[in-house]
């Protein structure tokens, strides 16, 4: 019963944030032509990842809230790298949770936050956007064979001197969907992607959702609060908020006050910051669509980025607290909800019932398949 009321408490504080998050993917999806996404996140350089870095980094969604907004971008043309980058840092902090920090933890900590999340970023992007060079240099090398020994693309002299009919028909699609992109109207465009969200993105996040928050649910309602607080801090202490963190679903906001708690409770303040980065970004639900969409090798880098950064930066943290004699001191009071009651029951209701209509469509392909 406790694991239901936690699992339901979560799926309430989740609902909004999901539902911001998949109109957003479907804004991305309608709105913003593929040649300029490609052109601001299709590369691979550092300069992209950091764009997508400080794209995301003031936006106020949460751990599965960035999953389709991250999604769109992705098949709307964004590189891995820019992806990885804008997945990390856009749950990892926010203009809500900056303000929140200053008010719960301090100014030390809330500058030292934003700083912690772009940087992870980064270097989460920069490791998963090099496992992507290689593979498009072998994809590219692939494609090459293929072209000199088709009929369509016969020889290489061909293929260098002028454009292929392979690429003629590929311009000819491209500025096809342009001029029809054109002549949609505003309404149109909106229902369009209001309709991809509620069915293409839905249909791919729903079991990784269900998935992340009954994981959470567990930790919340199995795990004592006294477990983090006996840590202290350290590396040991570090580490060990990594692995719960990697179980929970938990937003930037909603995480602050609990790294208050935790500071209370004599948990140092770089243990502290690995939790409020580690958490948002690590959650089961993220990780399940990162290999679903990125590919297992870039799973393995996102991992390696966030987590090493997040103990880099509580190290340092620690470091300096202890070096420079600064003061961290929480600051709690009372909690308020941060959305009215009534948006939050309807975005569950929302979200529930879209969400019930991709699993039924699910075991309906399920049943055709088994009677094929």
């Amino acid at each position: 019963m406790n694991f239901l009321v936690h699992l339901y408490e979560l799926f309430l504080d989740s609902a909004p944030w999901l539902l911001l998050g998949l109109v957003i993917a479907g804004i991305l999806k309608v709105f913003i032509p593929m040649t300029w996404m490609n052109k601001q996140l299709g590369g691979h350089g550092i300069k992209t990842t950091v764009k997508a870095a400080l794209i995301g980094a003031p936006l106020p969604l949460c751990s599965c809230g960035v999953i389709p907004a991250a999604i769109g971008l992705r098949r709307a043309g964004a590189s891995k790298a820019a992806t990885t980058s804008f997945l990390v840092s856009t749950p990892e902090t926010g203009i809500d949770s900056i303000s929140v920090s200053y008010v719960l933890l301090g100014p030390f900590m809330t500058i030292v936050r934003p700083i912690a999340a772009i940087f992870s970023a980064i270097v989460a992007g920069v490791l998963v956007g090099k496992d992507e060079d290689r593979e498009e240099k072998r994809e590219k090398d692939e494609e090459e064979k293929y072209l000199q020994t088709s009929n369509c693309c016969s020889s290489k002299k061909e293929l260098i001197s002028k454009p292929s009919c392979c690429e003629k028909n590929k311009n000819r699609d491209e500025n096809l969907e342009k001029n029809i992109d054109k002549n949609k109207e505003t309404l149109t465009k909106i229902r369009q992607g209001l309709k991809y969200s509620a069915t293409n993105l839905i249909d791919d996040i729903a079991l990784w959702l269900l998935v992340g928050l009954s994981f959470a649910a567990l930790v919340q309602a199995y795990l004592p609060d006294s477990f983090l607080a006996q840590w202290g801090n350290g590396i040991l202490a570090m580490l060990v908020m990594v692995l719960i963190s990697i179980p929970m679903y938990i937003c930037a906001t909603a995480s602050t006050p609990i790294a208050a708690g935790l500071l209370l409770a004599g948990v140092s303040p770089g243990v502290v910051l690995v939790f409020m980065l580690a958490g948002p970004a690590t959650n089961i639900a993220t990780l399940g669509v990162v290999g679903k969409e990125l590919g297992k090798r870039a799973l393995l880098s996102y991992l390696t980025g966030v987590i090493g950064v997040a103990l880099l930066s509580g190290y340092l943290v620690d470091w300096s607290v202890m070096r420079f004699n600064i003061s961290v001191v929480p600051q709690i009071g009372p909690e308020h909800p941060l959305l009215p009651s009534w948006l939050t029951l309807s975005s569950a209701a929302i979200l529930a019932l879209l969400m019930l209509i991709s699993v039924f469509k699910s075991l309906l392909s399920f049943r055709k398949r088994i009677i094929n």
